[in-house]
């Protein structure tokens, strides 16, 4: 293995000398993975100054590696095994290009003299495999290729709209000659909608009678919360968080923060009918999640539409879309409007808190009212908890950029390793609230946290089964639904057997000083602990109709 300055600046030896230097150079020392024979090669000589973190299924890895590139702002690097290793990952694969999340995933193929023969772990197609859920997919038709492939796939990842790509690498190709160094470059990647469109925006909001803005998850994607929060000050529109987000956006005790969209189509435009003009902020604003025939708007509610994906501006049934990265477009914007006199819209009305005293049982409720005393507010909240997710938000405000992430796109089993991999990007706790179904996906990811002591408090709220699906399938007059009790598993046990401290409560009288042990008490080098609560009461259904 050659020195960083070879592998940097010099002339490499090897295709891996210089994929080892690219990986310096661009700070993807990290590596996510699970090995297997056709990626060993990539580890010959392995260097002292790379940390390989170890997931015990293609999922988790993935996972961990997005939770790792939230926290960095840093694409990050994962090593997939050819073939099924490949296909193991790919319902995380999807949520980080649903999420925008930049990673540069690699994966094994047999080497080039066998693939003809259509040998054991060889891949047919292996550009085709993830697409179409990766920005960038390709395998190199040289082995020398490989390193500027492997630069061009980095710099797609990490321009807007950010996400995955895929770069598919025979395992021979490791030990042969290298071409030339490849040196990072810089790819300045904001950009802004034209001065006409933008003047025209500001010259609506200046008129209209009663504003709003819809953050998406785009706004903490771009570091945008500053130029949102000054926007919607200055014309003190109402704020709502999109549907289903997979981020935080705005800080939700603002007394401009009115709650958070619902994914039903009816039930959305009836919260935009009092704003005669919406302004959505990296955002696909119309994410529906069950069948509804309403239009996606009220008449009378004009939308304007800013992201920097131009096919999602393509595909909205309605509005005007400007292609435009936020932060600079926020910041003229600000500039363009009048600071606005007009009566804010009035706060959030928040839910009384639930009384240890007054209850017989643990219910959501309670778990999340405790927990939120108990949260510093400078942690980050994970969540993946379908059936409590609108508890939560009621009852446990996010205040700040970066603090509150879950997926965007539905594929359970990224919360728990999402966390892991967040919580080892800076080695700050991270509190991640999981569902009992949830947390079944990708458990593995707990040996991982104990293995390198990562600061994450698991609060696991067990109602015995998938309750999203069964308060779905009550929606639609289905009850009970078959395959959704999944009673019985001893999350505290298991736990406990990846060595992960953990522990167990059922009863309100408990409940505190349960929290206190695996959140208050516990400092960032504390590594994880796992607490098991059993609760009740979760038998209502999702997306009941909304009064204010």
């Amino acid at each position: 293995m050659t020195t960083t300055d070879e592998a940097t600046h010099g002339t490499p030896t090897t295709v891996l000398d210089a994929v080892v230097g690219l990986l310096r150079a661009t700070g993807m020392t990290t590596v996510f993975g699970n090995p297997g024979s056709t990626e060993l090669r990539m580890f010959r000589d392995w260097p002292d100054d790379f940390r390989y973190v170890l997931g015990l299924q293609e999922s988790t890895a993935v996972g961990m590696a997005a939770g790792h590139s939230l926290g960095t702002g840093r694409a990050a690097f994962v090593s997939l095994h050819s073939a099924g290793g490949v296909g193991n990952a790919l319902g995380a694969v999807f949520n980080a290009y649903r999420d925008r999340v930049p990673l540069v995933i690699v994966a094994g193929q047999q080497a080039r003299s066998l693939i003809q023969l259509r040998p054991f772990l060889g891949v047919d197609e292996p550009a085709q495999f993830p697409r179409p859920y990766v920005k960038f997919s390709r395998q190199p038709e040289r082995a020398e290729d490989v390193p500027a492939v492997l630069a061009e796939a980095h710099r797609v990842a990490m321009t807007h709209p950010r996400g995955p790509v895929f770069v598919s690498v025979p395992e021979d190709d490791w030990d042969r000659a290298a071409a030339q160094p490849v040196e990072p470059r810089a790819v300045h990647t904001d950009f802004t909608a034209s001065p006409d469109a933008l003047a025209a925006l500001a010259a609506r909001l200046d008129s209209c009678a009663r504003p709003a803005l819809v953050i998406g998850p785009g706004v903490d994607d771009e570091a945008a919360l500053p130029e949102a929060l000054a926007l919607a000050e200055r014309i003190r529109a109402g704020v709502w968080i999109s549907p289903l987000s997979g981020r935080s956006g705005f800080p939700e005790s603002h007394p401009l923060f009115q709650g958070f969209l619902p994914p039903v189509a009816g039930q959305l435009a009836a919260r935009l009918a009092p704003y005669d003009v919406v302004v959505a902020l990296g955002t696909p604003v119309f994410t529906y999640h069950v069948v509804d025939d309403s239009p996606p708007l009220a008449p009378g509610t004009e939308l304007f539409h800013l992201d920097c994906d131009p096919a999602q501006a393509t595909w909205l049934p309605t509005g005007t879309s400007l292609v435009t990265t936020l932060r600079p477009a926020l910041t003229q914007l600000a500039a363009l409007v009048g600071e606005s006199d007009r009566e804010p819209p009035p706060p959030r009305v928040r839910p009384h808190p639930v009384s240890v005293a007054d209850s017989s049982h643990l219910t959501p409720e309670l778990v999340l009212d405790e927990l939120y005393r108990r949260l510093p507010r400078d942690r980050v909240l994970v969540e993946e908890a379908p059936s409590h997710r609108d508890a939560l938000h009621a009852r446990v405000p996010v205040d700040r950029s970066g603090g509150f992430l879950t997926t965007g796109s539905g594929a359970l089993g990224w919360g728990l390793p999402l966390a892991v991999g967040r919580a080892l990007a800076d080695h700050r706790r991270v509190v991640c609230v999981l569902g009992d179904g949830s947390a079944m996906y990708s458990v593995q990811a707990l040996w991982t946290a104990a293995k390198h002591r990562a600061p994450v408090s698991f609060i696991v709220l067990d109602n015995g089964g998938y309750g999203a699906v069964r308060a779905l399938g009550r929606r639609i007059g289905i009850d009970p639904a078959p395959g959704t009790d999944i009673g019985g598993i001893e999350f505290a046990a298991l736990a406990a057997s990846f060595g992960c401290a953990a522990h167990y409560a059922d009863r309100p009288e408990d409940l505190g000083k349960a929290l206190d042990r695996a959140v208050t008490h516990l400092g960032d080098e504390d590594g994880p602990h796992l607490l098991h609560l059993k609760v009740a009461g979760t038998e209502g259904t999702l997306y009941e109709p909304w009064a204010r």
